[in-house]
């Protein structure tokens, strides 16, 4: 039984991480940079706030699709038919495209520490990832790589925001009571940590390790919690780092902050250890979109069940190549980041639905204070993709 349980404990955890690190991309790296020189010391508000905002979201994904052992898109089809075709395409246009980006991160990540040129940086990096896949044992291998990498950007961001030596105190006194509240950032820093595949990918992975059913709860709702909790570490520690350089006065690169809020605080040295977390940010980023993007294609097509490392090694492939020849294509993130906006409240929604239909769940009761702080972030977020929707319009004039 305890070797049993040990097991389990560790597939949470390598959820978790798997989650986490999913989050932790590129854009992590460049929004937390962007947002502590345009706020200082009250990000830190804003960070505990989306932080709720983010148990919310992510608690109630997990428990309900954990409850049901359904993957999101086959929950979805149960509550309004053809729902879930749509998410899973939506998942994966999306998942496909800023993997684009994720896989220039790490070409970028390797550029910084090595020199290494953009297409060798891309291609090492996506046969890192295709080599993780072909593993045999796939759960357990995409888990220790989560973690290991993961644990690697909290300790280097850590030795950074040492080295800037923050003024923690102030930091922790806006945390609380910010002198100034931008609802805006905060919803942003909500979108790009549980927003579009994110939240989902921890989800199916425990769905697909079978840890599932009402027995299982109590498991499923701590792991939940640990994986945001991971999340809100690294954003703070990286907040704190970049912060001990913008007190100073110095500006950032608006080309690349957060890189320059490094070499600013630590050197040469700074630079390089940049260039480690971002190769991790980017390639653990590369992993979890590409499996989960797959995993919403899985039950839908049979084709893609028999096959899904296969497919899983074609995404990753395809996202590459795209890179390689094209380069990041700008404007097609910022339309598909747009859609990914909505994803989210989509999502959401139909898990909720859900949580009230007992020819999905039985006999388990969700709590009336998660239903109903569920919806409120429905609406929240649904706003905010709304938002972001509208500026494609500006984009293209």
């Amino acid at each position: 039984m305890s070797d049993s349980n040990g097991k389990t404990a560790g597939v949470l955890l390598g959820a978790a991480f798997l989650m986490a690190t999913s989050a932790i991309g590129p854009g992590f790296l460049t929004q937390t940079a962007v947002f502590t020189e345009k706020l200082a010391a009250s990000f830190g508000f804003a960070i505990i706030m989306s932080v709720i905002i983010d148990v919310v979201v992510q608690v109630n994904v997990w428990r309900i699709l954990g409850v049901s052992g359904l993957r999101a898109q086959d929950l979805a089809n149960r509550v309004f038919r053809g729902l879930g075709h749509f998410l899973a395409f939506a998942v994966c246009m999306g998942g496909l495209f800023f993997n684009v980006g994720n896989v220039g991160g790490a070409a970028l990540g390797l550029e910084v520490m090595a020199g290494v040129p953009h297409y060798i940086g891309a291609a090492v990096s996506a046969a890192i990832a295709i080599a993780l896949f072909l593993n045999r044992e796939l759960g357990h291998a995409m888990d220790r790589f989560a973690q290991a990498l993961g644990f690697i950007m909290i300790a280097m961001v850590l030795f950074v925001a040492v080295r800037t030596a923050p003024p923690v105190g102030a930091a922790v006194a806006e945390t609380v009571w910010p002198s100034r509240v931008d609802w805006f950032t905060i919803l942003t820093l909500v979108g790009g940590t549980v927003g579009g595949y994110i939240t989902f990918a921890g989800a199916h992975r425990i769905i697909d390790a079978g840890i599932t059913g009402r027995e299982n709860i109590g498991r499923i709702t701590k792991g939940s919690v640990q994986a945001i909790g991971i999340t809100a570490v690294m954003r703070y520690l990286l907040f704190l780092a970049i912060l001990g350089v913008v007190v100073t006065g110095a500006g950032l690169d608006p080309g690349n902050p957060a890189a320059s809020a490094f070499r600013i605080g630590a050197g040469e040295l700074g630079y390089k250890i940049f260039g480690v977390i971002l190769w991790a940010a980017a390639i653990t980023s590369v992993v979890g979109a590409s499996y989960t993007s797959v995993s919403f294609l899985r039950t839908l097509f049979k084709s893609v069940d028999d096959n899904y490392r296969c497919v899983i090694i074609g995404f990753i492939v395809i996202s590459t190549a795209i890179f390689v020849t094209v380069g990041s294509p700008a404007k097609i993130l910022v339309v598909v980041g747009s859609l990914n906006g909505l994803i989210l409240p989509l999502s959401l929604a139909s898990v909720l639905l859900a949580s009230h239909r007992a020819d999905i769940i039985g006999d388990y009761r969700h709590p009336l204070w998660m239903t109903v702080s569920g919806y409120i972030m429905v609406i929240f977020t649904s706003w905010l993709g709304l938002r972001a929707l509208g500026g494609i319009a500006d984009l293209f004039k």
